[in-house]
């Protein structure tokens, strides 16, 4: 308005910037945000996709066989750090947390990633402290089902991941499918894969019926240990039901890990890979008790 008001007063028209301001709501004009609306382009086979991993979904469900919506929620630096949000405390004493957010070299980061059981409404967390790389998700689905996913569904036969196209879990990513693989053998159970489309990772389930409720239950809190993280998580519940198991993973997950090319063709020649026909990229089992 300031710039407004001097140029309109070069130009002759002698106005103050409260004036500037009063004609523009007169006009219709107010100080708006950005809207995120403008979806982009989309893949033409999005639908497709939908529908198939909903087919898939309804099939195991019949069958009693379990359905996970997997992700990796925001990496939070551990400290006492600004945490969004406001939360119930004696007035006038806010809880006091650091300027900068620089990171602290000893306490570091937080690696949520999530599993989310559909049938059960149930969430299991892992918080690793190191890499967020394919072998960290997989060995937090193996956790999952060691843990609570075997005892929800002791005669079930096969699994159903769904996961968002990036991250850890992406499905160009070699480790995945390999570290997939293992876990197939290692449980005997027919994993199979379906990625949401490009574009479409906010409506990856996991994301507005597990991390949602976890963002709302820590908000205004600082995460000042990693102890603190696992117990506010495991905290998290809903008036629906849902029940959330968190731990902590310590292990280190060394990043670039090569897969060479010999190891994925054994793997589809093997059978322990097969592609299915619709979108191969996005849809795949694992099958155990291959050799590869």
């Amino acid at each position: 308005m300031r710039r407004l008001a001097a140029e309109l007063t070069a130009a002759g028209h002698r106005v103050s910037q409260e004036t500037v301001a009063k004609l523009l709501r007169a006009e219709g004009f107010s100080l708006q945000a950005n809207a995120k609306t403008v979806e982009g382009g989309q893949h033409p086979d999005r639908d497709g996709q939908f529908c198939y991993l909903n087919d898939q979904a309804a099939d195991h469900l019949r069958a009693g066989d379990p359905v996970i919506s997997v992700d990796t929620k925001k990496k939070e630096l551990v400290g006492a750090y600004q945490n969004n949000g406001v939360e119930w405390r004696p007035a006038g004493d806010p809880e006091p947390v650091k300027v900068h957010d620089f990171i602290d070299p000893q306490l570091g980061k937080a690696n949520p990633y999530g599993v989310y059981d559909l049938a059960a409404d149930a969430g299991w967390v892992s918080v690793g402290t190191d890499h967020d790389t394919a072998a960290f998700a997989v060995n937090t689905i193996r956790s999952w089902w060691n843990g609570a996913g075997q005892a929800a569904d002791p005669g079930a036969s096969r699994l159903l991941v769904t996961a968002d196209g990036g991250g850890s879990n992406r499905y160009r990513t070699r480790a995945w499918k390999t570290e997939l693989a293992a876990l197939a053998t290692e449980t005997g159970l027919q994993v199979t894969v379906c990625h949401l489309p490009p574009g479409t990772s906010k409506w990856n389930k996991i994301e507005h019926r597990l991390f949602s409720h976890i963002s709302m239950n820590w908000r205004g809190r600082p995460l000042i240990s990693h102890d603190v993280i696992v117990n506010t998580i495991a905290a998290t519940t809903t008036s629906t039901g849902l029940r959330v198991h968190a731990e902590l993973d310590t292990t280190r997950y060394p990043t670039g890990v090569k897969i060479p090319d010999q190891q994925m063709t054994d793997l589809e020649t093997s059978g322990a890979l097969t592609r299915h026909d619709w979108h191969p990229e996005w849809n795949y089992t694992l099958n155990p008790n291959c050799a590869c």
